[in-house]
């Protein structure tokens, strides 16, 4: 029994398949799957969870996952991150991520405690719309691919947004917390 969560048992992913353990936040990743298939028109293919993220500040390295990555016409245009709690706080980390994740800048970044969620502008940074339910569909998100410019990241950018998820995700993280921890 890892971390600080309370396991309750085991369930199996919505997506994968895998049976992972059952704890109140994995219900609400649970959530935010089956709503991104059933109410928002994914398939299951184009969401991937439980995506790994490696970052470095100077020589300092930590280890993350991030929630779901949502990939239509094998591009990455949405990035969510759950965590319960305030969604504001987490804003500027999840950006960080959303540079990180891909060697361009994801259009869309999805903050969410499960309940509900802000919607970022991936390249602005600004919020758009505010809601559980105001997360894109994929049609939404289809239509926007048009109009979206694929920035890439550059190597400077990269650096110091790796800087802000250490600093926010790794060395601001719950010290009992699994799922981010610094590595060698």
């Amino acid at each position: 029994m890892g971390g600080h969560h309370l396991i309750l048992g085991t369930l199996r992913d919505f997506i994968t398949d895998d049976v992972v353990d059952d704890t109140h936040d994995e219900r609400y990743r649970q959530k935010i799957a089956r709503f991104l298939v059933s109410e928002k028109g994914y398939r299951k293919a184009e969401i991937h969870p439980h995506h790994p993220l490696v970052v470095a500040a100077g020589d300092r390295r930590g280890r993350l996952w991030v929630d779901y990555t949502v990939t239509v016409d094998d591009r990455a245009l949405m990035v969510i991150k759950y965590a319960p709690g305030s969604l504001v706080t987490r804003h500027r980390s999840t950006l960080a991520i959303s540079r990180l994740v891909a060697s361009y800048q994801i259009p869309v970044v999805v903050v969410t405690n499960g309940e509900d969620a802000d919607i970022l502008d991936g390249e602005q940074g600004r919020m758009v719309a505010s809601g559980f339910d105001r997360i894109p569909s994929r049609a939404e998100l289809l239509d926007r691919l048009e109009m979206t410019v694929f920035s890439p990241i550059s190597t400077k950018r990269a650096e110091m947004e790796a800087r802000i998820v250490y600093a926010f995700e790794i060395d601001g993280g719950c010290p009992c917390d699994d799922t981010a921890c610094r590595i060698a």
